[in-house]
């Protein structure tokens, strides 16, 4: 009877020891998405502005896009957030590649879904200007699990045929809530997000006054939304209307944009963040941040 006792005190302590750990991993996870919904939302504070580097960084001699190296490479070089594209293999792992197929962004040929993940290492990865590189295509895991630990934040695109909700299951499993924006392009996939795990931001399309209404009818709080606005300018009303309801906008510059910007000069992108764009999504994000981050700094010392 005292060797039950005993036992039973043993587990009881293991018990309560175990529990606390477990709950502050969850408190930590929780303020760590809570942080992020807070980073996206408008205020008047007049944050800074916020470049969103599309496929991980495109355009890079001797980098290619949706490439782990790439995203180190920018990371390293300036403050940025990271548009990524998950698509699948033949044997179900998640990977970063744009293409349905390989010739553009590989060494291979053919359709991606042809081939395991083991199949692919033997590909290497190719910069936009054709030329091969060391590097592999990654799987979204190794992705995560870095933005995690350098608490970078990713936009996730889900391309076609793949399974959204293992997309979010994997963001659950890693811990990565808090650095994980889903692209959505439509209300149904939008809530279909929200209701699988209310604590994730949503990049939701809003290039309109009609999309905007349908997402305000909808059971999706504003402070999960970050509006899409296209790759269009808007007029400077709309951009306000969002502004009013808490919500920060992100352009997307990629296209004509940036080679308006490239043609007729790098300061359209400080002309773009006065109209009220929070957020740039671009193939030029070394460029839009030495923009931004020399006239917002100089902005902020000219206040003393």
């Amino acid at each position: 009877m005292i060797r039950f006792f005993i036992l039973l005190s043993l587990s009881l302590i293991l018990t309560c020891k175990n529990k606390p750990s477990e709950t502050l991993k969850d408190t930590q996870q929780g303020a760590f998405s809570e942080s992020l919904l807070k980073k996206f939302r408008y205020t008047e504070n007049n944050d800074a502005a916020i470049i969103s580097v599309h496929r991980g960084g495109s355009k890079l001699i001797g980098y290619p896009e949706n490439c782990l190296e790439t995203l180190k490479y920018v990371n390293d070089s300036i403050s940025a957030i990271f548009e990524i594209d998950v698509s699948k293999t033949s044997d179900d792992v998640l990977v970063l590649m744009h293409d349905k197929t390989l010739e553009r962004t590989t060494t291979g040929i053919n359709a991606l879904i042809d081939y395991s993940f083991q199949e692919l290492q033997g590909l290497n990865l190719v910069d936009d200007f054709g030329n091969e590189t060391n590097f592999k295509i990654p799987k979204f895991v190794d992705v995560l699990r870095w933005a995690v630990d350098n608490e970078v934040i990713l936009t996730v695109d889900t391309k076609r045929g793949v399974d959204i909700t293992k997309i979010i299951a994997m963001i659950e499993q890693e811990k990565a809530v808090g650095v994980a924006i889903i692209i959505t392009y439509n209300v149904a996939q939008a809530l279909q997000v929200f209701e699988l795990n209310p604590n994730l931001l949503l990049s939701v399309s809003a290039r309109n006054l009609e999309e905007l209404n349908r997402l305000m009818d909808s059971d999706i709080p504003t402070q999960n939304m970050l509006a899409f606005t296209g790759t269009r300018l808007s007029p400077i009303l709309f951009y306000e209307k969002l502004h009013e309801l808490g919500v920060k906008i992100i352009l997307g510059t990629l296209g004509n944009l940036d080679k308006m910007a490239a043609a007729k000069g790098d300061s359209l992108y400080m002309n773009w963040r006065k109209m009220g764009v929070d957020v740039i999504a671009t193939d030029r994000p070394f460029e839009a941040a030495r923009v931004l981050s020399y006239s917002e700094h100089h902005q902020i010392e000219s206040l003393y």
